[in-house]
């Protein structure tokens, strides 16, 4: 069986990091599937999906190690043609990558102690985003 479903996230942009595991989490228990996988996806290219512990420490340290490793303040050819300024964050949502299975078990991801999936978006102002939740199983 499969069910898709989709989360509606509002983001402030600049490398916001939203923790959606509990809204995954309230769509698994009412999607009637016990055993299997789900695919969050997202279907924007300056936001990513990824797995991480959320807490305040490694979100600062997560937001620096994006600084040095796709920097804003360098010439980006994106920018030089549509002028919007967020060419490092397709950049950004590119390395990090647009989705993420995670498989569950008893209406339960089994998703690590500290493992949260956190949707990232690195675009350049507030955006409300859409998630793809895609469960397949029995």
């Amino acid at each position: 069986m499969i069910v898709n479903r989709s989360l509606e996230i509002k983001t402030q942009g600049n490398t916001d990091i939203i923790n959606i595991t509990p809204d995954i989490e309230r769509s698994l228990s009412t999607a009637g599937i016990r055993e299997g996988a789900v695919t969050v996806f997202s279907t924007h290219t300056t936001c990513g999906i990824t797995i991480i512990e959320y807490e305040p420490g490694l979100i600062a340290d997560f937001k620096k190690a994006w600084e040095r490793i796709v920097p804003k303040n360098i010439t980006y050819e994106h920018d030089k043609r549509w002028g919007d300024g967020n060419g490092y964050s397709h950049v950004r949502a590119s390395l990090l990558g647009f989705s993420v299975t995670i498989p569950f078990a008893d209406d339960r991801m089994t998703l690590g102690t500290w493992q949260q999936v956190v949707l990232v978006d690195f675009d350049v102002r507030p955006r409300e985003r859409r998630i793809i939740l895609q469960f397949s199983g029995e």
